[in-house]
């Protein structure tokens, strides 16, 4: 069986002008995440328990 491609999204926090974003894609039960300067780079993997608790680490709450 061959894998379904990711459908990369950048990060909306990621400005238009620049090379400097990350980008995720969800492939449940995990998200992945990449540099997109490096998109053949290494990839981090979370499941969605860990990733929803780095997004609210990072919110601050």
């Amino acid at each position: 069986m061959t894998p379904t491609p990711l459908t990369w999204i950048k990060s909306s926090y990621s400005g238009n002008d620049g090379p400097d974003c990350v980008e995720v894609a969800i492939s449940a039960p995990t998200i992945h995440i990449r540099d997109s300067k490096d998109k053949d780079g290494a990839r981090l993997a979370f499941t969605g328990g860990a990733w929803s608790d780095f997004v609210q680490f990072a919110a601050g709450r």
